[in-house]
């Protein structure tokens, strides 16, 4: 039944992935052992973006359905205390810039990869990520940006962080419509995402994540 449900979720077969997730909770299937077939299903998602064979609707569609399964395993998981999540993921689109796509996506393929993330929303001033740091400390912080002038922002984010002795406590990894070395390099970030797939990699590599 895992691989069934493996096949639903990468097919986008919505109703059905759903309907075998309860079925399988019925029969008695650990909430990890769905969770496992849920992580396959993304990287089967995951491998498609990368072909070209699926695009954006198709990912967030995937994180929606992820979504759902999340909410239904809650309580199972809670009961079990079984599950341990990776790491956690601040995430944010810095001050002057509003766009949330990308970031949503990214957000949503994070969640579904076990991750606890904590989403600050868009247009997010550098001592509001230094706040957040403090309070949540993740062991990641995404900084999202679509328009040029949010390069500017996020150098200024990673200078604050470093201002307020956070730096070294977490991997920053930057993203966003034309983010490459070169801006990587001039923010002082420790890696860029090209798109969501790859920001999970990142992510799952700097919490030791399998």
């Amino acid at each position: 039944m895992s691989e069934e449900l493996v096949n639903a979720i990468a097919d986008m077969r919505e109703e059905e992935a759903i309907q075998l997730v309860r079925n399988m909770l019925e029969q008695g299937v650990k909430p990890m052992e769905i969770l496992d077939a849920a992580r396959q299903a993304m990287d089967t998602i995951g491998q498609r973006y990368e072909q070209g064979i699926y695009f954006l609707p198709e990912l967030i569609m995937a994180g929606e359905i992820m979504n759902q399964i999340a909410e239904i395993l809650k309580p199972k998981l809670a009961e079990s205390l079984e599950i341990k999540r990776p790491g956690k993921v601040l995430m944010g689109t810095v001050k002057g810039d509003i766009h949330d796509i990308g970031k949503n996506i990214v957000s949503f393929m994070l969640g579904a990869n076990g991750f606890e993330v904590l989403d600050l929303g868009v247009d997010v001033p550098p001592q509001k990520f230094v706040e957040a740091v403090r309070d949540f400390q993740p062991q990641v912080v995404g900084l999202s940006g679509f328009l040029t002038l949010a390069f500017d922002a996020m150098k200024e984010t990673i200078q604050a962080l470093e201002a307020a002795g956070l730096r070294d406590k977490v991997k920053v990894m930057i993203g966003g419509g034309s983010v490459d070395e070169h801006v990587r390099a001039y923010t002082g970030a420790d890696a860029y995402g090209k798109d969501a797939v790859a920001g999970v990699s990142l992510a799952r590599k700097w919490v030791g994540a399998k």
